[in-house]
């Protein structure tokens, strides 16, 4: 083994859901293992809060009711849980859980396989489900080498949204649509989104909410960009889907109207100049929901004809359909685009005690769109 003296002891953020109907977020105190053969430590120095990370961490309780536990020490944060909700969480009731898809940092020992070795001393980034800590043993195939010069911080979020973004376009290819909307244009997410669909020469469909998001993508050279607030907004799509081809869509809101008012208006252009028919056209349209920033139902009008699907898209599933030598040349292309394409921004840093401190909780579990959370574990 090859280290810099890592630390026999590290923190870590931890999420519990007890019986009595409470989430906690808590700072602990852990042993650090040493690697295997195929392990390394990494020293993490960036880890980012995504909208996929909110669920392990607070199990939708009541934020607002939010309030500080724990000790001077290791501080925490706990919150209440409905009853429905709690009910829904009983397989982890009691449970102690790791937090934090994904992060990047610093390896700082290895075992002593070769590939452990070639990583000493790299920023990588990783993929580990417990990426909120001070320092991290993973496996080597967690991690991802980054190139030299690339930073701590370029490289935390190299996993879930460039894997998203990418899956997004390749899901669309192999499914025969020839473009696509998304539902959350000016996010990290969708900046990187419309940042490969022009690079690949993809037509994109981007909604957003407000004018300062249609200027932002507008900006880095979008083509489409929608309000979903403007009055002409149902027309802006009708207008944008006829120019980009797209049937299929991907939408992180889930709840509400937007999946129904996408598939109608692809309706409506599909059946341009057709024969009428009860069916409705012969276009395929298809809206995968990936996420779930509006927690209320999901509204379907049924005013798009019977050829259509709506379905739940996540990366994991996806990562295991195009199999080993897929997922290795999307993880390439991110290294190789990191800080380009790929490119993330933050309008928060929070350390582990930050974190766990109840009016930081509210500002970064409300996703507000470039004020995204980047946790920094070593202040």
């Amino acid at each position: 083994m090859t280290d810099d003296h890592p630390p026999r002891t590290a923190h870590e953020l931890r999420s519990t859901v007890t019986d009595d109907g409470r989430v906690t977020l808590a700072m602990q105190e852990f042993e650090l293992a040493e690697p295997g053969a195929d392990e390394v430590v990494v020293r993490v120095e960036a880890a980012p809060i995504n909208p996929s990370d909110l669920g392990m961490l607070f199990a939708m309780g009541d934020l607002a009711a939010a309030e500080p536990s724990g000790t001077e020490e290791l501080p925490a944060v706990s919150a209440p849980m409905s009853e429905r909700v709690l009910a829904g969480q009983k397989g982890r009731w009691n449970q102690p859980m790791p937090v934090g898809n994904e992060g990047g940092g610093t390896v700082v020992a290895a075992g002593s396989s070769d590939a452990a070795q070639a990583l000493v001393g790299k920023v990588v980034g990783f993929l580990s489900g417990n990426s909120y800590a001070t320092y991290r043993t993973l496996g080597v195939g967690s991690c991802l080498a980054m190139h030299d010069g690339t930073t701590a911080e370029q490289a935390a979020a190299c996993f879930v949204n460039p894997l998203t973004a990418l899956g997004m376009v390749e899901t669309m290819t192999a499914e025969g649509h020839t473009g696509l909307v998304h539902t959350v244009g000016a996010s990290n997410l969708g900046q990187m989104l419309n940042r490969i669909c022009i690079e690949d020469a993809v037509g994109l469909v981007n909604i957003v909410r407000k004018p300062e998001h249609v200027d932002l993508l507008l900006g880095a050279g979008a083509a489409h960009v929608v309000n979903s607030s403007a009055d002409s907004f149902q027309d802006d799509l009708v207008d944008a889907l006829r120019a980009t081809g797209a049937t299929i869509a991907f939408d992180a809101i889930g709840g509400g109207e937007i999946a129904t008012t996408v598939l109608s208006c692809m309706e409506k252009v599909a059946s341009e100049g057709d024969q009428f028919s009860r069916y409705g056209s012969n276009v395929h349209k298809q809206v995968y929901v990936y996420g779930g920033l509006d927690r209320s139902p999901t509204v379907l009008r049924r005013d798009f004809g019977m050829n259509w699907s709506i379905g739940g898209w996540l990366l994991t599933p996806f990562l295991a359909k195009i199999g080993a030598d897929g997922t290795e040349r999307l993880r390439r292309r991110v290294a190789d685009e990191i800080t380009t394409t790929f490119a993330s921004n933050y309008g928060l840093r929070v350390t582990l005690r930050d974190a766990v401190d109840p009016e930081t909780v509210r500002r970064y579990a409300a996703m507000a769109t470039g004020d995204k959370a980047l946790v920094t574990p070593h202040g």
